[in-house]
This record gives C-alpha cells, structure tokens and sequence, in this order.
C-alpha cells in the first residue's frame, strides 16, 4: 500500500509510537486524523500536520465508535489504523499486600487489550467497504504489544497477559480478515524512549538497556515508525508481530 495519498487514524497519535508513524506518514503524502485523550497535545500535533484532532478516550468503548466514525469521515476513507495506547500498573501475583487487586488486572487488560480489539473491529469496518487498490488491498491494521509479551518481568503479570493477548490475535485477526483484504500486524518493542521512559538520565539508560546485543540504547519513536511504514508498504507482511528490541531479552527484573 503506497503511502502517497493514504489515510490514516494515528490513535494515541498525540506522541510517542503513533505521533512519529504519523510524521513519516504525512513526510510521504497521506493524510491523518489524530486520537488521543482530551488532554493530551493532540490538537497542536494535528494542527502541525495537517491533520485532524478527535479527542477520545480507549476505554470509552461506545464513545470511540461514534469518534472513529468522524476521523473515517475527515479523511474522506481509511487505508491504516495504527494503536498505540496502553499502559500497565505492576505488581507481583501476591505481593507484600496480598494477591494481586483484580480490578487492576481487569483495568490493564481492558486498556491493552479489550482496547486494541475494539479499535480494529471498529476500523476494519470502514476498510471493509472500501475499493480495494491494484493489489486488492483494503487496509493496514498496527498494533503495538511489547517484548513483556514473551518474557515478562516480575511485577508485569497484568501488563504481560495484556501485551500477549495483542500478539496472540494477530494472526487470527489476520486470517478473519483477509478474504476483505486487510492486512493485521503488530510491533513489540523493547524499551523506548516514549512515555515513562522519555526522561531517563543516561545512567538510567545505560543499565536499563544494558541485556540488549546492539544497539545498547533506549529505542526512538521513529524507529517504530519506520517499522510500522514497512509493514504498510509491502503487503507480503501479514499476521506477524515483529520484536523492535535491539536483541534485547528481559531478564526476572
């Protein structure tokens, strides 16, 4: 799928992953709507892009369908969607307080997962009416899981069922919508210097980052992008969750 020309909803687009992927996709000729809370800088972020702003929360599970409907509508069509919201909340199975609260495993599992999902079905549903292109394309869906995927650490049960329900659908997703020509794929990075991480001293990064092969450094936003911006242009790539991680291996902690 050409970039030129392409429509994309960048959601958590306001920064980090989606806000690069969104750079690199307006740098090659597309077009984006920005998702991302209220409070976030994605008004200034759409404004700078040319792009649309839709202010939405992942957790708003009815509310977001009326808003993916308005940014579908802005773009005048959808080629890509592209989920990088998420988040964790650590804590050990039992802890020094006991086993771990179950709402909070819920609420993790519904912003990562139970989010993602909702995202994409509600994005395949407008791909699914679209023309198809010359290669009989009708749409890119990214996701964004996370190495704790496969070996999380101690402390990220929660986060690391979240990040492995994300991989596990993918392939699935993949073959549930390729008879409509959409294409499913997901990037699990290492550690990024996005989000909680973007501060770190280098001292902090050096130990953090200090199991990977090479490079031995937080990963940067437009890495991810470039990444994302392959797995859109070559259709060969489908069903997949690559590891962006630098040969990295969590270690226990």
């Amino acid at each position: 799928m050409d970039i030129l020309g392409l429509r994309a909803i960048l959601i958590g687009g306001a920064s980090g992953f989606a806000l690069a992927t969104a750079e690199r996709i307006v740098a090659g000729g597309g077009s984006v709507a920005i998702l991302d809370r209220e409070r976030s800088a994605g008004a200034e972020v759409a404004a700078r892009l040319g792009g649309t702003w839709h202010p939405t929360d992942v957790l708003d599970f009815d509310g977001i369908a009326v808003v993916v409907d308005e940014a579908v509508e802005a773009l005048g069509g959808l080629d890509v969607a592209v989920n990088t919201a998420g988040g964790g909340k650590a804590g050990r199975t039992i802890g020094r307080n006991g086993p771990f609260n179950l709402d909070d495993f819920r609420a993790v599992i519904d912003l990562n997962l139970v989010g993602t999902f909702n995202t994409n079905r509600l994005c395949a549903a407008h791909m699914a009416y679209s023309e198809p292109n010359a290669d009989d394309e009708r749409g890119v869906l990214i996701n964004t899981a996370s190495i704790a995927a496969f070996e999380g650490q101690i402390g990220q049960v929660a986060y690391s069922a979240a990040k492995a329900g994300i991989a596990g659908m993918t392939l699935t997703m993949a073959r549930d919508l390729g008879t409509l020509g959409i294409r499913v794929n997901t990037i699990a990075p290492s550690l990024f210097a996005t989000g909680l991480t973007a501060g770190v001293t280098d001292e902090m990064a050096t130990n953090l980052t200090k199991d990977a092969a090479f490079p031995r450094r937080l990963g940067r936003p437009d890495e991810y992008a470039k990444l994302a911006l392959a797995m859109i242009e070559n259709p060969m790539i489908n069903g997949d969750t690559i590891r962006l991680d630098a040969g990295t291996r969590f270690a226990p902690r």
